[in-house]
């Protein structure tokens, strides 16, 4: 931050007003909008002495260089300012929703006598269109045009429509269209066709299907079978969707349910639109750069985005996390809607249900999309260049070996080592270690695993026979899961193994600070950096092994105890229960004739075991 004395002046000028700020580095680049109640208060947070702030705080704080701000009336229009210069500058530093393009939306072209079902991402709620959305990708869009085509004969041309064409396209043919272009659909008829799309859309579906099933009862009657047939095929295609959007416990309630899930760089929401207690639509948008903002903020900068381009906006609408802010959002939103808006967690019921299956979704969602950054070589190729950069490597990590403890005061201690070549995990290379002694000691455990790992390296090394082995690879860069300690304690192992040739960092979780050896202070990546993204996922990838193989060796503890105070039970009968059942309440859970099926076990000691882990 350069001239800190002419900006603590300038500040003394900035209103106790609300409105929004805008900090730019040396080149003039905004790289941060926020806005608040009162300018001076929050600006001067940026330039007072803070020590409790986080590494990305402190790293924006070094790239300011200059200021600005403007000062608005209400905090709502400073919410509205904020969402507007976001878009505009896509600032370095703020959260970004992936795809800040406009929402793509079904538009219903009213304005035509005989109106068109298409694509907009442009609505305009005053004109005499019709707009149902907003969708988050047209992938989704187009799966629902093609589902409307089935159902409802409109038209999918952008000719005029005369009614005086000779001859009317394939879509007629297939059933696909009503042919108003030839005259065979009045006006009255098509517009009808329209009205049943739109209640579609709107999730009122019984009176479609009460006025196509009377359609072809009168088509039938009329002896006219082949336009009953149809009839009923539209029928049934509509029911088979139903089938599917219907959610058993909502009756006819409409509301929209967001769930939010953070995982460190990343967020995730899953929007359920519920129409007249059908699902008529699930979206889910990815946020990037969320590692230091709360769940809180991140629904509140959803929410308006979100709901400042819908043209619908529900009743009710139930979260994950009240948003920061709840009560300006709220008032946004019923100033929107001009209705009274319902903003809630749901506690229990089907609602409940629905918020666990959004945050499920949401997990899931992320962890797909890391498998596919994983997989993006490019992405790839550019974390390892940063990381060669970044953190003054000679060459690019190829191959990196990551270390990590896991245990639960002491007992059943491992280690594992994940590792990945060329930025893809290589889990034919992983390996497990059970360390010798049950303490709560990392640094000792540490110690020990790398020098397990490292000193197996130069006996693999002496032995040029075998050099497909994996631990005869040396890595381009060692990853520790921890701070300077265990960094400290890693290195010291591989000095007296005479290898400090080989570069080595911890990574601490808490605010992703990596330390290298021989140095001071900590090296903060950029939290959209690829690099940062990589060391994550390997360090992830570490911890996940080693958390697995640690919850196995405790089941398998847990069982064994449990067993040997059952007479009867030997080392052989031990291993055919842990086999056979996996757990002891698995085994508790088993029938007599179930755990006798066992051969050497008959049914008097499956009475046992039964009578004896029930008692415990």
């Amino acid at each position: 931050m350069a001239n800190l004395q002419s900006y603590k002046n300038r500040l003394l000028e900035v209103p106790k007003k609300p409105g929004v700020y805008l900090h730019s580095n040396k080149n003039k680049e905004v790289i941060y909008v926020g806005k608040a109640n009162s300018l001076q208060d929050r600006l001067k947070f940026y330039f007072s002495k803070q020590n409790d702030i986080t590494p990305k705080i402190r790293d924006l704080i070094s790239k300011i260089y200059d200021f600005d701000y403007i000062v608005t009336d209400t905090e709502q229009e400073a919410l509205l300012l904020e969402n507007q210069l976001i878009k505009k500058y896509q600032p370095k530093y703020n959260a970004r929703l992936k795809d800040d393009k406009s929402y793509p939306y079904i538009k219903i072209t009213k304005s035509e006598d005989f109106p068109q079902i298409i694509i907009s991402r442009n609505p305009k709620p005053r004109d005499k269109n019709k707009y149902f959305g907003p969708y988050s990708s047209i992938s989704s869009v187009r799966h629902t045009l093609d589902l409307l085509s089935k159902i409802f004969p409109y038209r999918s041309c952008t000719k005029e429509i005369t009614g005086k064409d000779k001859k009317a396209c394939l879509e007629f043919d297939i059933g696909r269209c009503s042919a108003p272009c030839t005259g065979y659909s009045k006006k009255n008829e098509y517009n009808q066709t329209i009205l049943s799309v739109e209640s579609f859309l709107s999730g009122k579906t019984s009176p479609i299907i009460k006025e196509i099933k009377k359609e072809m009862v009168e088509a039938s009657n009329n002896q006219n079978y082949e336009r009953a047939a149809i009839f009923r095929d539209r029928v049934k295609s509509i029911e088979k969707i139903l089938e599917k959007q219907k959610v058993s416990g909502l009756k006819n309630e409409t509301f929209d349910l967001i769930s939010c899930v953070k995982i460190k760089n990343e967020s995730m929401i899953i929007v359920f639109n519920i129409k007249n207690g059908n699902m008529i639509a699930h979206e889910k948008y990815r946020i990037e750069r969320t590692a230091d903002i709360s769940i809180e903020e991140i629904i509140r900068l959803f929410l308006y985005d979100y709901y400042s381009k819908s043209i619908f906006i529900p009743k009710s609408i139930l979260l994950s996390n009240y948003p920061l802010e709840k009560n300006i959002i709220q008032e946004f939103l019923e100033k929107k809607a001009q209705k009274k808006i319902n903003i809630r967690i749901p506690q229990k019921g089907t609602k409940k249900n629905m918020l666990n299956m959004g945050i499920s979704n949401a997990k899931e969602s992320l962890k797909q999309w890391q498998i596919k950054w994983i997989n993006d070589t490019k992405k790839t190729k550019i974390a390892l260049s940063e990381l060669q950069n970044e953190l003054g490597l000679i060459k690019q990590p190829k191959r990196i070996e990551c270390f990590d403890i896991s245990h639960i005061q002491g007992s059943n201690v491992v280690a594992s080592m994940s590792v990945f070549e060329n930025g893809l995990p290589k889990k034919s290379d992983y390996r497990r270690f059970k360390i010798s002694q049950d303490k709560n000691d990392d640094f000792a455990s540490m110690k020990e695993v790398v020098y397990r790992r490292y000193s197996k390296l130069l006996e693999k090394q002496k032995d040029i026979s075998n050099k497909l082995d994996s631990f005869h690879k040396v890595p381009d860069l060692i990853i520790i899961d921890g701070g300077k300690g265990q960094l400290s304690s890693a290195l010291q192992i591989l000095l007296e193994l005479g290898l400090s040739d080989i570069p080595i960092a911890g990574i601490a979780k808490r605010e992703e600070e990596i330390f290298m050896q021989y140095t001071d202070e900590s090296i903060i990546l950029d939290k959209s950096s690829q690099g940062l993204y990589l060391l994550q996922r390997v360090r992830d990838e570490a911890h996940r092994f080693a958390i697995t193989y640690h919850r196995n060796l405790r089941q398998k503890s847990s069982i064994k105890s449990q067993l040997d105070s059952i007479i009867g039970i030997g080392k052989i009968k031990k291993t055919k229960l842990i086999k056979k059942f996996g757990s002891v309440d698995n085994i508790r859970k088993a029938s007599i004739s179930e755990i006798s099926s066992i051969t050497s076990i008959n049914s008097d000691l499956a009475i046992k075991i039964k009578e004896s882990l029930n008692s415990k």
